[in-house]
């Protein structure tokens, strides 16, 4: 009897399989990196062969951790990084270039020309997304009208187009030797190119967005069996579970009723919350797939997603270099009583959810010869939880019923400062489950519904344990008080790129 499902977790900076146990334990784990490639300022790559190949070493090697053979994994889900797009040759199997990632902006002129008169909200009604360059739809554009051919091939059938669930699973099943190009509901509900209601491909998005129909995957549930695993030490298992990550971490914290919704801090951060089979829209938030289990009707989501929050340490790290590690910007924001007055807005690509605003740049403000390193630091820290608190008051505006409590995960929940602090602007416990990898486990939980190994929702909900709450303890006219502050570095950050574009450039032309 198999003893594990599997997870392959593919992310914006890392690739790792994890083999789950009937009560969620986790037998075994491999992860491995892969290169983050900037060509221009603003512009995002991956390798996207050099994922597949670390797709294949994470999987044997978690497998070999554990000592399980084929009989031992009753499944393996798949959960990745969403928007990031690439094309490929069907023939061949190689990428006609590298994958553009979910962070790149290379695509704001054309964002801009698509949006026209009629604004960023001209498909919002069907797709539930506005024009940005977040996501997929205009990167698959933008590589055909920029690799020599590629349109005219697309056109043909001749290349094919996935995010990275697609990806892998092509590859997964076989590649160019019969390989399933197929995605799910969650990931082609980023891609723009979706009509929410009917889980098709939306004609009208594909003419506008300039993306060919032969060039597509099909379009399935976020639970079923695709295909068989080939050529990797699992042997022939089912892949039976796609979930885009921040689903995948939705339905990893058993938010399966209306009302429920989880917070991940990554890279970004995204704070989704559960509506059930309704379908609804809200200023400044993005509504997706929530999830969609074999042949029952859709759940979806509303979302609010944050493009800096993690990122924003590494930053601290890797460009002002006053932290050695992430894990020491804890232990330098606590050297200070409090923020000393300063805000750090890290708008560095933009603003994503509510404000959706491609002109911001991040600013520090409230500067004085008292700040110091400690308060830039818990400034940094502060700005996670001061997004977030944006983001869930654009959804109780449109909520049946006011959010009671959050449930989170991601690398900085370990961070208790940012957590209690979190509570605090909420003004609503916070929640942080036992088993951390919720994004892997939502993948495994689809995969194993899909094949038995668990029964339903409910046996799943069962399974899930609260490690850590915190509660908040912040004064109500203090916390709206440091709110309004924080919104004033906000409107600071806005509009500078055309205030940029507008200065002359220094020195001879």
């Amino acid at each position: 009897m198999a003893r594990f499902v599997g997870a392959l977790d593919q992310g914006t900076t890392s690739t790792r399989f994890i083999l789950f146990d009937r009560d969620c334990g986790i037998a075994a784990m491999d992860q491995r990196e892969h290169e983050q490639i900037n060509p221009r300022a603003g512009w995002v790559e991956h390798d996207a062969s050099e994922i597949w190949r670390r797709a294949r070493e994470v999987i044997d090697g978690a497998l070999a951790d554990a000592g399980a053979g084929a009989g031992d994994v009753a499944a393996i889900g798949i959960t990745n990084q969403r928007e990031t797009a690439v094309v490929w040759d069907r023939a061949s199997g190689e990428p006609i270039h590298n994958a553009i990632v979910w962070q790149d902006t290379r695509t704001d002129r054309l964002v801009r020309e698509l949006a026209g008169e009629q604004g960023i909200d001209r498909l919002r009604e069907r797709t539930g997304l506005p024009l940005s360059t977040y996501f997929s739809g205009p990167k698959v554009s933008w590589l055909l009208d920029h690799v020599e051919g590629a349109r005219g091939r697309a056109e043909n059938g001749e290349l094919a187009f996935g995010t990275m669930d697609t990806w892998l699973l092509w590859n997964l099943t076989g590649g160019r030797d019969g390989g399933i190009h197929a995605t799910d509901v969650t990931n082609a509900s980023r891609t723009l190119l979706m009509d929410l209601e009917r889980l098709a491909w939306h004609e009208p998005s594909l003419d506008l967005i300039g993306v060919p129909r032969a060039l597509l995957p099909e379009i399935r549930s976020s639970s079923e069996v695709y295909g068989e695993l080939a050529g990797t030490a699992a042997g022939a298992r089912p892949v039976a579970g796609i979930l885009g990550d921040q689903q995948a971490a939705l339905f990893g914290q058993a938010c399966f009723a209306p009302g429920e919704g989880k917070n991940t801090y990554g890279t970004g951060s995204f704070l989704l919350v559960n509506t059930g089979e309704r379908i609804v829209r809200a200023d400044g938030l993005l509504t997706s797939v929530a999830y969609r289990i074999g042949a029952q009707p859709p759940r979806y989501a509303l979302e609010g997603s944050i493009a800096v929050t993690g990122a924003a340490v590494q930053w601290l790290r890797d460009r002002l270099g006053v932290i050695r590690s992430a894990a020491e910007v804890e232990e330098l924001a606590r050297s200070v009583e409090d923020n000393g007055g300063v805000y750090f807005v890290p708008a560095f690509s933009g603003l994503f959810a509510p404000h959706w605003r491609d002109d911001a740049r991040g600013v520090i403000v409230g500067l004085t010869a008292y700040a110091g390193a400690g308060h830039i630091a818990r400034a940094a820290l502060e700005a996670t939880a001061w997004q977030s608190r944006e983001v869930l008051d654009a959804v109780n505006a449109v909520a049946q019923a006011p959010f009671v409590e959050l449930r989170v995960d991601g690398g900085m929940t370990g961070d208790e400062l940012l957590m209690q602090f979190q509570a605090d602007v909420l003004g609503v416990p916070v929640i942080r489950p036992v088993v951390s990898e919720t994004t892997a486990l939502g993948a495994a939980f689809a995969a194993g519904l899909a094949v038995g190994f668990w029964a339903s929702e409910e046996d799943l909900r069962e399974r899930w344990r609260e490690d850590r709450r915190w509660e908040p303890n912040m004064d109500g006219a203090r916390r709206e008080r440091e709110y309004a502050r924080w919104k004033q570095a906000v409107e600071r950050s806005l509009g500078w790129v055309e205030r940029e574009r507008e200065d002359p450039a220094p020195g001879p032309a």
